[in-house]
């Protein structure tokens, strides 16, 4: 009766945390899975772009703040373009990393192209590495809560 009573309680938890599971996954929403580029996984392809400290160090400081100005101007369309999907900057590090990007582009060409315009890349201030990478294709779907917890801008 012991191992009768056992076998039922095992199965019987056994259904439930499958039952639970079932539950705790959202149900799949294939239109918005094709709005956002999502293959089976729910990922895509992006590019990783990681600034480095660039060559030129002779700049004036006021020049400097003017480039970066336009660095930050330059984040601000690609946002608005749907490109820029994660930017932030890096903590002091011994490899002279200042910050990252993650953008949402088909492929390194074209995220070359969205880097021509910025204005510390192009000054050499900042040297981007680019790097193909496979991430949540639901990345992007936070950037309109940024605004709702933004108190000031940059």
């Amino acid at each position: 009766m012991k191992k009768l009573f056992l076998f039922i309680s095992l199965i019987t938890a056994m259904f439930t945390t499958q039952a639970q599971e079932n539950k705790a996954k959202a149900p799949y929403d294939e239109a918005l899975a094709k709005k956002l580029g999502a293959d089976n996984y729910g990922m895509k392809m992006y590019v990783l772009v990681i600034l480095k400290s660039g060559t030129n160090t002779t700049e004036t400081k006021a020049k400097t703040d003017s480039l970066f100005a336009g660095h930050m101007a330059n984040m601000g369309k690609m946002v608005e373009a749907q490109k820029l999907v994660i930017a932030g900057p890096m903590g002091k590090n011994d490899k002279n990393y200042r910050g990252i990007f993650v953008l949402n582009t088909k492929s390194i060409e074209e995220a070359k192209q969205l880097l021509e315009s910025d204005p510390a890349i192009k000054a050499k201030l900042l040297e981007p590495e680019l790097y193909n990478w496979y991430g949540s294709a639901a990345l992007a779907e936070y950037l309109p809560f940024h605004d709702k917890i933004q108190k000031s801008s940059f």
